[in-house]
């Protein structure tokens, strides 16, 4: 398909679907990059604050309980949502599933490289973490570079599984889109 087709049947799209479907992609590529940050040296600068989780999670919820409605509201059975979701055009197919398994592989990632370790803290000055392995469960203290990778690997899985659920959104408002601009086509002719 030319780049005008493509670009005739993307913006065939009512435009509400583009806002909210690109809302949720973009959200999903903005926290892949800051989860990838944290492999950089160094701990992310709001590391202490609170409010980053608190804006994810207010953007997190409507946009997903949004996109379910309005699956829910076309009527589409799974097969007709893939479908959909291949008639978009292949740019947008290879960014929504490049951004899905990016963040799966990410979840993967910071799953596995946690070790037996969660929840860092600093008390006086003194680093600790929770070790969660039967035989020595209950809190400990470690070194720096020990709590810093405990902090870094759970602040990868904190924005990893937002992001996959912002891409999974993203695959589900375009689809719904695609079927109503589908749905709106035949209605017409």
């Amino acid at each position: 398909m030319s780049w005008s087709g493509a670009r005739d049947k993307l913006w065939g799209m009512e435009s509400s679907f583009k806002l909210h479907g690109g809302a949720a992609a973009g959200s999903s590529a903005v926290l892949l990059l800051f989860a990838a940050l944290t492999w950089l040296p160094g701990t992310l600068p709001l590391t202490g604050s609170k409010w980053p989780m608190v804006a994810i999670a207010v953007l997190l919820f409507p946009i997903c309980i949004a996109a379910v409605v309005r699956m829910l509201l076309s009527g589409a059975d799974r097969h007709s949502i893939w479908l959909a979701f291949r008639c978009l055009p292949g740019r947008g197919q290879a960014v929504l599933g490049a951004l899905a398994v990016s963040g799966v592989v990410l979840l993967f990632f910071s799953t596995a490289g946690s070790g037996n370790r969660q929840a860092p803290e600093v008390k006086d000055g003194r680093y600790f973490v929770f070790e969660v392995t039967p035989e020595a469960r209950g809190t400990i203290e470690v070194s720096y570079s020990q709590y810093e990778a405990v902090l870094e690997n759970e602040q990868r899985f904190m924005l990893a599984i937002p992001s996959a659920l912002f891409a999974g959104a993203a695959y589900v408002v375009f689809a719904a889109g695609e079927l109503r601009r589908a749905d709106v086509r035949c209605r017409s002719s």
